[in-house]
């Protein structure tokens, strides 16, 4: 009590008058003459006083339950991820909200235990690559943020699969966030920190993307290479590391580097089964009307594109359905970029309380 009101500079009778206490009281307390009251007493002065509950010898009545959830706190995780992969992008945020803003305020406050640390990064990681998802081009840069958050405390922790998928996920969000030289750099550190065939397929293949993107052909190439060589060794697929998502990578890639021929070979190549994720249909038909709209092939390209459009409406991705409006735009398909614009318009009004 005497260090908090020196510290503090305030008089005895300023103390009192903060807890709603006779000065005289408090004076005995720094004397030793008296001791706090009861447990709802400490907790009285910790809380008015703004002091650790913990200095007072008493519990935070909130440690009970900041406890359990942390005990469910994993749990909350792997269904939100579930959710986000099974096409359910704004359920996982709402999952994954409460969770996380209760783990940053009590960071904020100091008083996270070692053992949650790991759990704060997971919880930053999953909203941003959630957000990520559904999230509009203009505000991607907030899914950004959230992974680098995580990678902050993945960098200081001896969990090297986590550090390698957070280098992976917050690479892929720097991309979508148009920082394409930070994007190819996080991500050549994942392959390189990836220690399992399907991690560092993962992240090849999200490098190809990025490094396609960025116009590094020589990267891309390299990229692509070393998904190739992970699926014809029969390395387990994952999200990620598939024939469907390669090859939309590829052609995606091809395409940003202005070999459209070469582009259209790959999708005009052998069927590759069903994607790993319902969002992946939606890009790789956006990949699949940008490359036959630069290929002069109108028809497919237009149902290509109203086709993502109507799955990217469905699936609430934002993102998507402005890329699809950008490549109809390119290629002239007004009744594509009239309904991709239409869907956009209803999304966002949906979306709006949320954010």
């Amino acid at each position: 009590m005497r260090a908090y009101r020196q510290s503090n500079h305030l008089s005895q009778a300023a103390v009192a008058q903060i807890l709603g206490y006779d000065p005289s009281y408090i004076a005995m307390i720094e004397k030793r003459k008296r001791e706090p009251g009861d447990v709802a007493g400490r907790r009285h002065i910790a809380r008015r006083l703004g002091l650790p509950y913990h200095l007072l010898g008493v519990t935070d009545p909130d440690d009970g339950d900041f406890a359990a959830m942390v005990q469910f706190g994993d749990s909350v995780i792997r269904l939100a991820e579930i959710a986000r992969q099974s096409g359910k992008a704004v359920e996982a945020v709402n999952e994954l909200w409460p969770l996380a803003a209760r783990l940053e305020a009590r960071a904020a406050e100091g008083r996270l235990e070692p053992d949650t640390v790991l759990l704060l990064a997971s919880a930053r990681l999953a909203l941003g690559v959630s957000l990520g998802t559904v999230l509009p081009e203009e505000r991607l840069n907030g899914a950004a943020v959230w992974t680098g958050k995580a990678l902050m405390v993945a960098q200081h922790v001896e969990e090297t699969s986590f550090l390698a998928h957070t280098l992976r996920m917050h690479g892929n969000e720097l991309r979508k966030a148009n920082r394409s030289r930070a994007a190819v750099a996080r991500l050549e550190q994942a392959v390189a920190v990836s220690a399992d065939p399907t991690g560092r397929g993962s992240a090849l293949t999200l490098l190809a993307r990025a490094a396609g993107e960025a116009g590094r052909g020589d990267e891309f190439a390299a990229a692509i290479d070393g998904c190739r060589r992970l699926l014809d060794t029969g390395t387990e697929h994952g999200i990620l590391l598939n024939p469907f998502t390669v090859r939309e990578v590829h052609a995606r890639g091809l395409l940003a580097l202005g070999r459209q021929r070469e582009a259209l070979r790959v999708l005009d190549g052998d069927r590759v089964g069903e994607p790993a994720a319902p969002q992946w249909q939606v890009i790789e038909r956006v990949t699949a009307g940008e490359v036959l709209a630069a290929s002069g092939d109108r028809d497919g390209a237009s149902e290509a594109l109203l086709n993502a459009v109507a799955t990217a409406e469905y699936r609430r991705l934002p993102h998507q359905l402005q890329r699809a409006i950008r490549a109809a735009e390119r290629g002239g398909l007004a009744a594509a970029v009239d309904a991709g614009r239409a869907a956009l318009r209803r999304l966002r009004g949906l979306l709006a309380p949320a954010a």
